[in-house]
């Protein structure tokens, strides 16, 4: 348990910082896609780099993250048994050929096609065979091997699942809980609450999400709580009280990452920072403009969260939000402080 797992770019993989390295329990890297059916991901360029991170941390995990928003692939590699066989077999060829720990699944999402992706009515039945077939060909490798997913951070993703069958596939469930208000709205919100507050619009929050998947069938110690290092962003808002639930004139769309946050934002340049304390969220406002970001006191709550819960640890997106090189190692000290 209190394990601390990032999402980390490709690209991002040689400039790791020692210190963050040695923080991390597991790196997911981002993305793998699908080609043609099978699992894809160029790694040549990243030889160096994972012999790098391995000899600095030989305990550490490193799984090939696949999907992400908009990747497409996952209905078709999932409806039907030999679609679904040739998928688990490169994702066993992927995981052999790069001395990967395992795979992380991240469709987002089956069932629906918000993405812009393909879907189908059967994806709901047709993702648990996928993951069992996966599980099934990692197994072949010899003991060890990881199967993970990323899942949506609220109760649609229950509802077009079957996480209670298809949990048993996997060693633990990443809860997106971010991006829970921003993406389709033009009210001003906390895009990764931990709670619901009264004046935030939408109830998605991670207490939500945590409860919706341990009802499901998920245990406890299969969930892992998701972070954002990056903030949402509304502009136009009207100037009432301190900007929290009032309508802007765009929804909330991407804002700055947490190193830009700390540069020029928080407190800094007409933003102001604000605090919820039934959200548990920091916002910032400056009249016009809306913030929505997590920083060390809101993210150590949220680890706090995770271990009281007993939840198998926490998960950030993602490593390059943070040039700063503070919130790694913060993670790492506060999942570590009830040891």
């Amino acid at each position: 348990m209190n394990r601390v797992i990032g999402y980390v770019g490709t690209k991002d993989l040689q400039g790791m910082w020692e210190e963050d390295i040695r923080s991390l329990d597991v790196i997911n890297i981002a993305f793998g896609q699908i080609r043609e059916g099978k699992i894809s991901w160029d790694g040549d360029g990243c030889r160096e780099a994972l012999a790098r991170i391995r000899s600095l941390h030989p305990q550490i995990k490193i799984l090939l993250s696949v999907g992400g928003w908009g990747a497409d692939g996952f209905s078709q590699a999932a409806s039907g048994p030999a679609a679904r066989r040739l998928f688990a077999e490169s994702a066993a060829e992927t995981a052999q050929r790069w001395a990967l720990d395992g795979i992380d699944i991240d469709w987002e999402y089956p069932g629906t096609s918000v993405a812009g992706i393909a879907s189908a009515r059967e994806d709901r039945e047709n993702f648990t065979l996928l993951l069992e077939a996966l599980r099934e060909s990692l197994d072949r490798l010899g003991e060890g091997r990881m199967l993970t997913i990323a899942a949506g951070g609220d109760t649609y993703f229950v509802k077009q699942t079957q996480m209670d069958r298809l949990v048993r596939c996997l060693d633990y469930v990443q809860l997106m809980t971010y991006d829970l208000q921003g993406g389709f709205q033009k009210v001003t919100g906390h895009h990764a609450a931990l709670y619901h507050g009264r004046r935030n619009l939408s109830d998605a929050c991670a207490d939500k999400a945590v409860r919706a998947f341990l009802e499901a069938g998920v245990p406890a110690g299969k969930l892992v709580l998701g972070l954002p290092f990056y903030s949402r962003k509304w502009m136009g808002v009207a100037n009432l009280r301190d900007g929290l639930g009032v309508e802007a004139q765009t929804v909330g769309g991407y804002g700055p990452d947490y190193g830009e946050l700390t540069e020029r934002f928080i407190n800094k340049n007409g933003f102001v920072r604000h605090w919820d304390e039934e959200a548990c969220s920091p916002w910032l406002f400056d009249g016009s403009t809306f913030i929505s970001y997590e920083d060390e006191e809101s993210l150590g709550i949220k680890a706090d969260y995770a271990r009281q819960k007993g939840l198998y640890g926490v998960m950030y997106w993602e490593y390059c939000c943070d040039p700063t090189r503070t919130l790694t190692q913060f993670l790492r000290r506060r999942m570590d402080s009830a040891q």
